[in-house]
């Protein structure tokens, strides 16, 4: 993130106009105090009119109330009555360097428009070194101005003198130009430094949230895979004994045995995603599902009255985990949606299949669906969207709808070339 270049400092609020008050108030009060003490020391022989006095002294001081809502015109204003002073006479040099030097400052640290600050403070303080150097140059033919301090030779008392008020002028503005310029750059500073906070601590926020829905979506997947999986050859079996509990009591015995098996393995992957949720770290990192079990789950939908034939092309070797579990759950939804949506007498296919550069997991049916549910070809399906979902994480692509000679197809292709050789899937 960078500050853009027409950053302006923000306005001071009620409280900093109040506090310019008070000071501009406070310097009148003490530039007058010490211009009676001046006075009454008798270092000024002849002093102006009152009116000057209050013009000096009123430039020089009031102004500042407004500082920091028009830096510039009251630098000009505080440079004018600065110039009455010294011109004119008023017995006061402490409080008035004081209130041109803090006019100056706040030029370098508030105007906004940084062109016209820089050449706001150049243009006084040459004004004012212009204006000593005459004043000094008039003195030196003057006997009667600082009498006693000889003048002839080039390094004089007076040439010396002359030398270390130009240094010390120098000095002043120069001071009042560093100062004002590291004000603002520190106030620019501080400004990015909390912007960056404000967008760090939002994006904090925005991943927590992201992580929380991300977290959301796995375990709605994973209950999806789980339960849906199992249900539904739990609902198939349940049925058969149903209509076979009277007539053939030893097929309903073996259908429920194939209910309880599936009731069994629904509450240990149900116990296994819990027990990762509250303890993660306890976790030994490898799944227990991936495409090594897919004979296993041939199996099941075999014994779900589903004929299932499982194909492995290729050569296969080991996958890395996601990839792994990912085949695995598209296989199982898919084949969940066989059972489901494909009709009495279906055939499912399910092809394993190794490329050089990818893997890629079928499943097809001859079935005919009178409703198209989690697997329809728009997608529309918690089954199909889940699948994409999962399969997209890992870089892959999942591509469904019917055949042209009638059936479903699934079929999900992950690239490897992105992914890490990691031992995790065993093929089958």
């Amino acid at each position: 993130m960078t500050m853009p270049s027409e950053w302006s400092r923000p306005r001071p609020g009620a409280s900093g106009l109040r506090g310019d008050a008070a000071l501009a108030a406070g310097l009148a009060l003490a530039a007058t105090l010490t211009a009676l003490l001046y006075a009454r020391t008798g270092i000024y022989t002849e002093l102006p009119a009152p009116w000057v006095w209050g013009l000096g002294l009123g430039l020089c001081t009031l102004p500042l109330a407004l500082r920091r809502l028009a830096p510039v015109p009251v630098a000009v204003a505080v440079a004018v009555g600065f110039f009455v002073c010294g011109q004119y006479g008023v017995p006061e040099i402490l409080i008035v360097n004081i209130c041109l030097f803090i006019a100056l400052y706040t030029v370098g640290a508030w105007e906004p428009r940084r062109a016209l600050s820089v050449w706001a403070r150049l243009l006084i303080g040459l004004a004012m070194i212009a204006w000593l150097v005459v004043s000094l140059i008039i003195s030196s033919s003057d006997a009667d101005a600082y009498p006693g301090m000889s003048r002839s030779g080039i390094f004089s008392a007076y040439a010396t003198f002359a030398v270390l008020q130009i240094i010390t002028n120098l000095l002043y503005f120069g001071g009042a130009f560093f100062f004002g310029e590291r004000s603002w750059r520190g106030a620019r500073a501080q400004t990015l430094l909390e912007a960056q906070g404000r967008e760090l601590e939002l994006e904090r926020h925005t991943s927590a949230a992201q992580a929380v829905a991300l977290d959301r979506l796995g375990i709605a997947r994973e209950l999806h895979d789980v339960v849906a999986h199992h249900v539904s050859v739990m609902g198939i079996q349940a049925a058969a004994a149903r209509r076979s509990l009277t007539t053939d009591p030893d097929r309903a015995a073996a259908a429920l045995g194939i209910v309880e098996q599936s009731a069994h393995a629904a509450v240990e992957e149900l116990r296994r995603l819990v027990v990762t949720l509250r303890t993660p770290e306890a976790e030994e990192g490898v799944s227990t599902v991936g495409i090594a079990q897919l004979p296993l789950l041939v199996e099941e939908s075999q014994r779900a009255g589903v004929p299932t034939t499982l194909i492995v092309a290729g050569e296969a070797r080991p996958l890395p985990l996601l990839v792994d579990v990912a085949l695995y759950r598209v296989a199982q939804e898919a084949l969940t949606n066989v059972r489901k949506h494909a009709g009495r007498g279906a055939h499912a296919e399910l092809r394993l299949r190794f490329a050089p550069d990818a893997v890629e997991v079928e499943v097809s049916d001859d079935g005919v669906r009178q409703r198209l549910g989690g697997t329809s070809a728009a997608g529309a399906g918690l089954g199909l969207r889940g699948m994409r979902e999962r399969v997209g994480t890992v870089g892959g692509e999942v591509q469904a709808g019917r055949r042209e000679r009638g059936g479903f197809l699934v079929r999900a292709r992950v690239p490897l070339r992105e992914h890490a050789r990691t031992e995790v899937g065993v093929a089958a």
